[in-house]
């Protein structure tokens, strides 16, 4: 018998797929969803507003705020920085001019955080502190509205807002001194 040739067969490989890559692949898409998922989650500021079920008097009403714990900071050209507590139409004390100093706006800010906190916790309603309403004008520059955020985060202010509406009497105010 002669040898006969004999068909050449190729080795199987083994099939088997390395998913070690694809596994890291997967964790660090999980991780990046979950902290963009996290970060885009809006960020709000609640403002502590009188109660709606207790009005100026005794009887419910909406909308009823006699603005004890308002403080309003007017920022025009020049740096200047006018000043009032309450409501315009019926400011606890007179509007007042002050700067930017350690010992103006910072110590007044402070103080009249102080009174209404102390006020709050006489009413039964402690840690209700200030609520700040930041008026820049056309005129006023950027730096003074850091100046007075900076201010805030030093006095340790927990509610404020920066509003672009002025009155007709606060243009006023704000031209007039």
């Amino acid at each position: 018998m002669k040898n006969l040739p004999r068909k050449v067969r190729s080795k199987k490989l083994s099939s088997k797929v390395d998913l070690t890559a694809m596994v890291s692949v997967s964790f660090l898409l999980i991780i990046f969803f979950m902290v963009v998922g996290e970060l885009s989650k809006p960020k709000t500021l609640a403002l502590g507003l009188p109660d709606r079920d207790r009005g100026c008097g005794g009887e419910p009403s909406i909308g009823c705020y006699r603005g004890e714990r308002f403080y309003t900071v007017l920022l025009g050209d020049n740096n200047k920085l006018i000043t009032y507590a309450g409501l315009l139409e019926n400011p606890i004390g007179k509007p007042k001019e002050t700067n930017y100093s350690k010992n103006g706006f910072r110590t007044d800010l402070r103080s009249i955080n102080k009174k209404i906190l102390e006020y709050s916790a006489a009413i039964g309603k402690s840690n209700r502190g200030v609520v700040v309403f930041i008026k820049p004008s056309q005129k006023s520059n950027y730096g003074n509205l850091v100046d007075i955020l900076d201010e805030m985060r030093l006095a340790n202010i927990e509610a404020y807002a920066i509003v672009d509406d002025f009155t007709p009497e606060e243009s006023k105010l704000l031209a007039s001194k």
